[in-house]
């Protein structure tokens, strides 16, 4: 790419059905056209999301469902929302359910916050009476080992609203791990056990593929970067970045040349995230590779696809799990505790979301790498102040992936000048007290660290792919 430009990930397909029993309609003539006008303002309002929605109209009875639930098989939904208007049985949604393999979500929203008890009948009740059935569809997906969720309200309930909105960033989080393609390039930081992940595994827990990429795969495309296009690269990082004066020109153009033979990686092999590592040796092709992937990454996470280093493919597919939710999210371990002022201070000298900067992001260059071998030039930035939430993946003995989830707040306060992105965060405790808990949770040494408080974002993300979350608020 030659210009800094955010990817649109693909919309989220949300399959959307609404019913009622049949049998009332000759009784009620009344009923159906109000039930069909809340049914309407569903569809009006599930179009205001960021989705692609399936409409396939209103079912009466176990039939018109079968029909409905070919629809949306054929349709490949990455959620189906079922209305429930009134009372229905659980054969008109059961065989929706069963047949899509899309996670399945019930809403019961009546007309209005309250009835007009005084002057309803009979058929002007059963347009609120949604609730009825959710307790039967309830019992039968259990029965039937299909996964569910609920959401109850009125039509104009921003509350519920809310919630339904959270399920459909959540299924779209599972949409993208479920067909993203998550690049694994060069080879373990030595020593890491942590770190190491049997890639099978990410299939087995969220879908994907992770595609194995050598360093020279990025080698011969970076020999090929014209000069043209590296000043094209030089003259964007400068109007990104403010450059501090350790800045060595040569250093900035071989970043420059590696930005662009990344972008041509990930183009090539069509990936939606990154993790990396190469330790080189004598300044080697490949160290220099490996000490000049910082600006491409920071550039290629801030469009969208996250790059994370030290080989860290968990916290990769963390940072992507949090960009879908709108939340950027950086490469980020511990740094230190500062118990003077309650913060735990936490960064890395890696790759960073840029979306999330307090100010404008600076380029630091360094003469080494701590820890890596090579040189050149660093993100350094502190997150924006105010609500932000730490998430990492843990890998459990048996191989299942959770969810480790904190809340706090970026505060302001002193920070290394090291061409790290620092952040102070307030987690509302004793530093060490939540350090204890957070690594109680098995969580690696690396997380994402994203923009507002995501933990509800998350619970329901977690919930569509089966993973618990462990909250670390001690």
């Amino acid at each position: 790419m030659s210009t800094f430009t955010r990817i649109t990930p693909p919309r989220v397909k949300v399959g959307l059905v609404a019913g009622g029993l049949g049998a009332y309609w000759p009784q009620f003539p009344d009923l159906l056209p109000q039930l069909q006008r809340s049914a309407a303002r569903v569809s009006e309002r599930m179009r205001e999301f960021d989705a692609e929605i399936v409409d396939v109209g209103f079912i009466s009875d176990a039939q018109e469902g079968a029909q409905a639930a070919e629809k949306l098989r054929e349709a490949g939904c990455d959620l189906i929302v079922g209305f429930l208007t009134t009372y229905m049985t659980a054969t008109m949604l059961a065989p929706i359910a069963q047949r899509s393999g899309a996670p399945m979500l019930l809403i019961n929203l009546q007309p209005t916050e309250s009835m007009d008890h005084a002057t309803f009948d009979t058929g002007q009740w059963l347009a609120y009476c949604g609730a009825c059935p959710l307790p039967e569809m309830a019992n039968a997906f259990t029965r039937l080992g299909i996964a569910f969720r609920s959401v109850s309200g009125y039509l104009e309930d921003e509350r519920a609203w809310t919630k339904i909105g959270r399920w459909v960033r959540a299924a779209g989080v599972r949409a993208a791990l479920r067909r993203g393609r998550h690049g694994l390039l060069g080879h373990l930081y030595p020593g890491m056990m942590d770190v190491a992940t049997d890639l099978t595994l990410v299939s087995a827990n969220f879908g994907g593929h992770v595609e194995v990429l050598e360093f020279d795969d990025l080698r011969v495309r970076v020999e090929k970067v014209t000069g043209d296009e590296a000043a094209e690269r030089v003259k964007l990082a400068r109007d990104v970045f403010e450059l501090a004066d350790s800045v060595d020109e040569d250093d900035l153009e071989w970043a420059a040349r590696v930005s662009v033979g990344l972008d041509r990686l990930v183009e090539d092999f069509e990936l939606d995230s990154l993790a990396y590592y190469h330790r080189g040796l004598d300044g080697e092709i490949h160290e220099r590779l490996g000490a000049g992937m910082i600006l491409g990454a920071s550039l290629l996470t801030a469009r969208g696809i996250p790059a994370a280093g030290e080989y860290e493919l968990r916290t990769s597919l963390a940072m992507l799990i949090m960009d879908r939710l709108g939340a950027g999210g950086s490469f980020t371990e511990f740094q230190a505790l500062d118990f003077h002022r309650g913060h735990v201070e936490m960064g890395h000298d890696g790759p960073a979301h840029l979306a999330i900067s307090a100010r404008r992001p600076l380029l630091r260059g360094l003469g080494v790498y701590h820890g890596k071998r090579g040189w050149g030039v660093s993100v350094e930035f502190d997150v924006k102040h105010g609500p932000v939430t730490v998430f990492g993946l843990r890998q459990a003995r048996d191989g299942r992936y959770g969810f480790v989830v904190s809340e706090g707040e970026v505060v302001d306060g002193p920070h290394l000048q090291i061409g790290n992105t620092t952040s102070r965060v307030d987690f509302g405790c004793d530093p060490g007290e939540w350090t204890d808990a957070w690594s109680a949770t098995g969580i690696s040494h690396h997380w994402a660290l994203g923009t507002g408080h995501r933990a509800a974002d998350l619970q329901a993300t977690a919930d569509l792919l089966g993973a618990d979350l462990t909250l670390v608020q001690p």
